[in-house]
């Protein structure tokens, strides 16, 4: 992997990061009732879930390969669901996702993030 190509990954990585912590930032103090009620916060959320998997997408796949700790595919069958499933989101699982899976992911992320600089 060249040098270019290997800042490139980086900067999606940072970006995950980003849109994760901004997930967990809108939605702190809300419960389900709460965030499905506010709509900017919901849209919002709904944006950085779809932009974590986006950035993903842009990962190499050897990285993804080393670090199978991070589920990848999820991340971008997720983000691919919530694009495309616009008229029939679940509020149980987005609300899922908020609470369960971007709390765990966040740590995966910055470890790779710790482990990748040069």
């Amino acid at each position: 992997m060249s040098n270019a190509t290997q800042r490139e990954w980086r900067f999606y990585l940072d970006d995950m990061i980003g849109f994760a912590e901004k997930v967990l930032t809108y939605t702190g103090g809300f419960d389900q009732a709460g965030f499905v009620a506010s709509e900017l916060t919901y849209d919002a959320t709904l944006r950085n879930l779809e932009l974590i998997g986006e950035a993903a997408t842009h990962i190499p796949d050897e990285v993804r390969a080393t670090h199978a700790e991070i589920p990848w595919r999820m991340i971008i069958a997720t983000r691919n669901r919530l694009i495309h499933g616009y008229l029939g989101i679940d509020d149980d699982v987005l609300w899922s996702i908020v609470r369960d899976e971007v709390p765990v992911l966040l740590p995966l992320l910055r470890a790779l993030k710790h482990k990748a600089q040069p």
